[in-house]
């Protein structure tokens, strides 16, 4: 009987251990421009999905001396850029950062960011902590991670 009622303890135990833990943020698609030699700056996107709200707080690379979640809105036929102090990620919410909207912005690389490469991204969130990823280097002007380009913008005429 004793043991019984142990091994029943124990379990319960376990599993209050797993609902505590938050459940792992998922982190898709995470892919950059390819540079030009001399370029100072470059940018990330990803796909964030959460089971559970979140907010994303910091971003690092040692691609770049900085690295920080920034927005593009359109004011008065301009086009504006500003830095975000963090980013919420709703439960079951895809947050896509995108060309055009949000996303990480990456001052002073060391190194052109080459397109068939790839560089280390890490990610911190307010509850699940730090997530490591890899970020694939796409080609200059890609739209999209490869496999799921999209359209492809086309480059303007010049007469």
């Amino acid at each position: 009987m004793v043991l019984k009622r142990l091994a029943i303890a124990g379990c319960l135990l376990i599993s209050a251990t797993a609902l505590a833990q938050p459940r792992q943020v998922d982190i898709k698609d995470a892919w950059a421009r390819a540079t030009p030699g001399k370029a100072e700056n470059g940018a990330a996107y990803l796909t964030i999905v959460s089971p559970t709200p979140d907010r994303l707080v910091a971003v690092s690379s040692p691609a770049a001396k900085k690295a920080s979640l920034h927005t593009m809105t359109m004011d008065g036929g301009v086009m504006k850029m500003r830095p975000l102090d963090g980013l919420d990620v709703p439960a079951n919410q895809p947050v896509t950062l995108k060309p055009g909207g949000i996303h990480i912005m990456l001052q002073g690389l060391n190194e052109p960011l080459q397109a068939g490469k790839s560089f280390p991204l890490t990610l911190t969130f307010e509850k699940a902590g730090e997530r490591q990823i890899e970020v694939a280097v796409e080609k200059a002007g890609a739209m999209g991670p490869e496999g799921h380009a999209g359209m492809q913008m086309p480059m303007p005429e010049h007469r």
